[in-house]
């Protein structure tokens, strides 16, 4: 924290702001001398190569590679899924797995390859090593999607952790996209990119890189294929990319290029080619599937932001109700709890939590209560005392619990990186279930100083058991957000075990999906913002995070009634729906805006809940297949170069493109179509694909479409299910998954199949396979079959 922020927090907070700005003056004075302490200088480094290859040494589903200075471990595992490790590591112990290794695949063996070097061969790829180190990444017919160069190491004379840079090359049509949340995403221009998890304090638009979910995960997309690359390494580092051009330099292309540099850990790789939903699909078997929200938490969500009480939880869920308005979760953020407890309630503001959690519960909806992982220190404080004697707290070098400065003070933090910890810390949820809270969202879990304005708030030389290994806070500080996860996850499955949890997390890394969702953080409340928080949702979708989204309207700032309304109606298709408030973010209740957007914030509500079933089946295909709610247009046709640039819209399943409003005044828009039909969902007009088409979009509504022959499951207007049916082409057919609600609980239904086509003059849908257990839907609406020319 310097002089500016200083002056920033005196500005938001008044004269209170200006005392806790000072003692976070204070906290970063105390944080680098402890740096200063309990890390070593940097002083002469040694640069290293691999080295010339030596010797090759199989072994089951790839084998050792021994260079002069170097080795390298490959395997090839029974999902497709390739891993190399330099120096003899190996994919184990890793926070991104979601247990044990997957097997080897016996039939992958170490050959030679052209040149002396050598290769292994799988199913969807080729790894061929040459004889320096250089490795690639080839299809099965031989085109190289991935060339990483020797790597390089700088290696302290003094001792410790070496930083390490690998560059790689990739082909001059490929786009990059991933690297976790990324507000100037979802495709990843030239720039660098941070891999450290920092809750800036300060919203976020388009081109500002700072994210709470950082993961060194790149998709990237090529006309000869789609590959995903993890290098699984928790320390801070860097990422450089530029884009590739074809034909530059005298007729010659020049390859894309990714340089990553981390600043310690092991350099390991994993690898899957495929089609974008194989190679997600093996991402989610390696990092673990994601976790299935409550059905409840597929609906519209309203959050209230800073010193809110019990009068405020009823003015706001009852102008709801009054306004007839569906609602179905109110999350309460920091003024409901004690400012000097973390699981203990305001009784002064919430005086019967319970009774209203009850009574809200009645109506359908669910209270949803913030979390942050800072402990006040102090005595008498039940949380600090019973951590303290269970020795949970992270610790500086020299021993002591490290102090740390947020809304409360002093504070203290669970080491979240010791299953003991985190057993501890899930047990302390049952004071949020008993006071009638149905899940929790984490906050300022980087973690990260409130006062400070994203200052890291624990010492880069704090202490982590790192799961009995051990090691500083340089290592843990990305895990942290997942691990506090974990607890929670697992501790609310333990206490309510015939219920899935809901728990939605602001930072996180790779792997987070087990565990739960997280939202956007910080977004600028603008019309940039906008574009970023959809940015941030499809760069986490492609990542393996499949449920998130962002806050309605931005978190500074009062949003125009234009801009309110247009995010609202984006957030309204996406996984997290969740408007907020408060004294920070002012009144944001659709009413707030005026009569004209209260009435187009209806229609999206509506709209919302009468896909409820569709966004059911979307959550349980991302669990069992590792595909996202939504997609970038290309999902389904990589090899489209002009789907790969669009970033203004998107899929949401395999059945709807949603194109939303990014732009103040607009009431119209070009939107790029996929091959095939699609209908205008309101109109029901044809238009023919691929194409750019320019269509209405006037301020009460946003372009919604529907592929030809999709079959949604719905909620019809008297709340039983329906099946929505959209003609397909004549001569086609079409068809769509439905799996349907089963509640809270963990019952796994079975997925139906419906296929639809056109008999004699009449489209007919009929369910193929399955046991048939499952009831006929008693409604079957077929739209789009009025014989109109498609547009193009």
């Amino acid at each position: 924290m310097d002089g500016r922020d200083l002056v920033r927090s005196m500005k938001a907070f008044g004269s209170a702001g200006a005392a806790q700005g000072l003692r976070s003056v204070r906290a970063a004075w105390l944080r680098r001398r402890a740096d200063a302490a309990g890390l070593p200088p940097r002083g002469a480094e040694r640069a290293r190569v691999p080295g010339p290859m030596r010797e090759v040494e199989p072994g089951p589903g790839g084998g050792v590679i021994r260079f002069g200075r170097s080795e390298l471990r490959i395997l090839v595992a029974v999902n497709g899924a390739v891993f190399w490790g330099w120096d003899g590591a190996g994919p184990e112990p890793s926070y991104a797995l979601a247990g044990r290794c997957p097997e080897p695949d016996p039939r992958a063996v170490l050959e030679p390859d052209k040149d002396g070097g050598r290769r292994v061969v799988a199913e969807r790829a080729t790894v061929a090593v040459s004889r320096h180190g250089a490795v690639e990444v080839r299809t099965p017919g031989g085109v190289v999607l991935r060339r990483e160069l020797p790597p390089r190491w700088w290696e302290p004379a003094d001792g410790g952790p070496a930083r390490w840079t690998q560059r790689s090359e990739v082909a001059a049509d490929a786009r990059f996209f991933g690297l976790g949340g990324r507000s100037a995403g979802p495709r990843l221009r030239e720039g660098t990119y941070r891999l450290w998890n920092t809750d800036s304090g300060l919203p976020s638009v388009p081109g500002s890189d700072p994210s709470s979910v950082t993961m060194p995960v790149q998709l990237v997309v090529a006309d000869a294929g789609t590959h995903l690359v993890f290098h699984d390494s928790t320390w801070d580092g860097t990422v450089d990319l530029r884009e590739g051009e074809e034909g530059a330099g005298s007729g010659h292309d020049r390859p894309g290029r990714s340089v990553l540099r981390m600043d310690g850990g092991p350099l390991r790789c994993w690898v899957m080619v495929g089609t974008p939903a194989r190679v997600l699909l093996a991402w989610a078997s390696l990092t673990g599937a994601p976790a299935l929200p409550p059905s409840w938490a597929l609906g519209h969500h309203h959050a209230l932001w800073g010193s809110g009480d019990e009068e405020e939880v009823r003015r706001v869920v009852t102008g709801y109700q009054e306004r007839d308005l569906p609602l179905d979760a109110v999350h309460l953020g920091v003024g409901h709890a004690d400012a000097h407890q973390v699981f203990t309630v305001d009784e002064e503001r919430f005086p019967k939590l319970p009774v209203l959690a009850e009574e809200l519960r009645r109506d359908g909806i669910r209270l949803v209560s913030v979390v942050e992982p800072a402990v006040p220190a102090v005595p008498g404080n039940p949380v600090y005392d019973g951590g303290t004697r269970e020795d949970v707290f992270v610790r500086d070098a020299s021993g002591p619990v490290v102090r740390g400065v947020a809304r409360a003070g002093d504070v203290v933090f669970p080491d979240f990186t010791q299953a003991r910890a985190r057993a501890w810390w899930g047990e302390r949820y049952e004071e949020r279930l008993g006071q009638g809270f149905a899940g929790v969202w984490h906050d300022l879990n980087a973690p990260t100083s409130f006062a400070a304005f994203g200052e890291p708030t624990l010492p880069r030389s704090a202490r982590h058991r790192l799961e009995g290994g051990g090691g500083d806070h340089r290592e843990a500080h990305n895990v942290y957000g997942l691990c506090m996860a974990r607890a929670a996850y697992e501790g609310l499955r333990a206490l309510v075990p015939g219920e899935r949890p809901f728990v939605v997390s602001r930072s996180g890394w790779a792997g987070l999906q087990r565990y739960g969702g997280t939202w956007s953080g910080d977004v600028a409340t603008g019309w940039p913002g906008l574009r970023a928080s959809l940015a941030s949702v499809l760069g986490l979708g492609l990542c393996g995070v499949p449920y998130a989204g962002p806050d309605v309207g931005g978190t500074d700032g009062s949003p125009s009634p234009e801009l309110y309304l247009r995010w609202f109606q984006l957030a309204a298709h996406l996984p997290l729906f969740r408007t907020h408030g408060g004294p920070r973010a002012g009144r944001r209740e659709p009413w707030e805006f005026g009569a004209e957007v209260l009435e187009h914030a209806r229609v999206a509500l509506a709209e919302r809940r009468r896909l409820l079933p569709y966004f059911v089946t979307l959550a349980h295909l991302a669990r069992r297949t590792g595909a996202p709610y939504v997609r970038p247009l290309w999902w389904s046709s990589p090899e489209e170069r002009a789907l790969r640039d669009c970033e203004d819209a998107f899929l949401l399943g395999d059945c709807l493109l949603v194109a939303p409003v990014l732009d103040p005044g607009a009431d119209r828009r070009a939107v790029q179509l996929p091959r095939g039909r699609w209908y205008d969902v309101v109109t029901e007009r044809a238009y023919e694909g691929p194409a750019q088409v320019l269509v209405e979009a006037p301020l009460a509504r946003i372009p919604v479409f529907a592929r030809a022959g999709a079959v949604i499951p719905v909620r019809g207007e008297d709340g039983a299910p329906e099946l929505e049916v959209w003609a397909p082409a004549r001569g086609r057919t079409g068809g769509g998954l439905v799996v349907r609600d089963a509640g809270d609980g963990w019952v796994e239904p079975e997925i139906e199949r419906y296929v639809s086509r056109w008999e004699d003059e009449r489209v007919v849908v009929r369910r193929e396979g399955g046991d048939g257990a499952g009831e006929p839907f008693r409604t079957v609406r077929v739209r789009g079959t009025a014989e109109r020319p498609a547009q193009r």
